[in-house]
């Protein structure tokens, strides 16, 4: 038995725990674990430091990383470099928001219940839906959570879901669908959108849910009135994953007849973190509300008739029958879900307008620049929000290498995911990036190029 200074028991403590298990030593509790699968030499640490060593240390594996502080950056793909309002960290660091956890006993918990239905009121008002939830993981899970809820409610085990579908996205459903016996396909695309001949062949009575994106993964916009519309005819469920700051200047999905839509909502006021924590949306119409996972906040008044609010539906194995439970999601992500509260409370109908619009504008300028070096092209074309995809006449992943050695981040190189665009890269423009900055960058890349 090894001693740590930092476990708070005393030998004597440890000694009469192992008795009272009639064990020897804590490598006894891994006995069921194959010798082969057991590490059996020292974790190859450095020796103890003192804390201003280990801070010295820290900082400097940190500056081995690079953040969008210090470089140009065109990647996005589910992850955004957004303008942060100062406003949404004085209010989430406020120690009763920032220390607070899942509010178990509801009548002492009212700011934070009040702020949940804030933001689920937002949230179906951004995304064109009659309810959402109190918010999910993360973008992913929300979506094959969402995947789930189709063949719950329709009673079916097929799901359709787009190739242009984030790739992340769909592999994570594919892990819910393997655990659940639920029997995926994968819609092919043309010209970057689905293929609506392929679509509609793949349809039947058979089909529980239709699963797009929107704007898709390369930033185009799909024709989600058409899908619906084919969907719902055969009696499947529709859900579309979207970009919340893409729904200041678009349509929302509930107006093209979605039933359930689903969103990362890092980019309302959220860092990028390096990958999280993030923020899973998720909407839905009415006569799905049972069937969502997760929870939901509702409003009502006490005995004295003054507002107050309640945990309405909690649809997990803990408060309901496990066969009945919808989920085994255990919490939401509630101070990210604060964030994007004070975010849209702070920007308004507007100002979300506003952003969508330099978002937009942003992204056709760079595009229309990029056009005119020789050699690109672009392999989809069609409208576009603020991402899209172009094709380099020589290696993507060198040319990507040279522009961050000159501090810009190019995009992601798509090879990676789909082996028939090779050298393309999906290039992302938000409000942050300037003029300058994009022309510095073609002109760079024309250099290359």
């Amino acid at each position: 038995m090894r001693s740590f200074s930092y476990v708070p028991h005393t030998q004597k403590d440890r000694e009469t725990m192992l008795g009272f298990l009639g064990i020897e030593d804590t490598d006894a509790l891994f006995a069921d674990v194959p010798d082969k699968l057991r590490m059996t030499r020292p974790l190859e640490l450095r020796p103890a430091m003192s804390e201003l060593e280990l801070e010295r240390h820290l900082g400097g594996l940190a500056r081995q990383n690079l953040d969008v502080g210090q470089v140009v950056s065109y990647l996005g793909a589910g992850s955004y470099e957004h303008y942060q309002p100062s406003v949404v960290d004085a209010i989430i660091s406020r120690s009763e928001f920032y220390t607070s956890y899942t509010p178990y006993q509801p009548e002492v918990s009212q700011g934070m219940l009040q702020a949940i239905f804030e933001y689920q009121t937002m949230v179906s008002e951004l995304t064109g839906m009659d309810i959402a939830n109190a918010s999910m993981y993360d973008g992913p899970t929300a979506f094959a959570e969402a995947g789930i809820v189709c063949c719950s409610h329709t009673r079916r085990e097929k799901l359709l879901v787009a190739r242009t579908v984030h790739p992340e996205y769909r592999a994570v459903l594919q892990t819910y669908a393997t655990g659940q016996s639920i029997d995926l396909a994968e819609l092919p695309m043309s010209h970057g959108v689905i293929d609506m001949a392929a679509f509609t062949a793949a349809l039947d009575e058979t089909v529980a849910g239709v699963l797009v994106q929107y704007p898709n993964f390369f930033g185009r916009i799909e024709d989600l009135q058409a899908i619906a519309d084919a969907a719902h005819r055969v009696g499947a469920v529709v859900v579309v994953s979207t970009y919340p700051i893409a729904l200041g200047m678009l349509e929302s999905p509930g107006a093209f007849g979605a039933d359930l839509v689903v969103a990362e909502g890092q980019s309302l006021g959220n860092a990028m973190s390096y990958g999280g924590p993030y923020l899973g949306i998720m909407a839905a119409k009415k006569d799905l509300m049972r069937r969502l996972p997760g929870r939901i906040v509702g409003q009502t008044t006490d005995h004295d008739g003054k507002r107050g609010f309640v945990l309405t539906l909690q649809a997990r194995e803990q408060h309901i029958r496990r066969e009945k439970a919808s989920s085994n999601i255990c919490s939401n992500q509630a101070l990210n879900a604060l964030a994007a509260t004070v975010f849209l409370s702070y920007m308004g109908p507007n100002g979300m307008k506003e952003l969508a619009l330099q978002n937009y504008h942003k992204a056709h300028y760079f595009y229309e620049e990029i056009r005119k070096l020789p050699g690109v092209t672009f392999p989809f074309a069609g409208p576009f929000f603020n991402e899209f995809v172009v094709s380099l006449p020589k290696s993507a992943a060198k040319v990507q290498e040279e522009l961050l050695s000159s501090g810009v981040l190019f995009g992601l190189n798509l090879s990676d995911f789909y082996p028939e665009l090779e050298n393309a890269v999906l290039l992302t423009v938000t409000e942050v990036r300037s003029r300058q900055e994009m022309d510095e960058t073609v002109a760079r890349l024309g250099e290359l190029l």
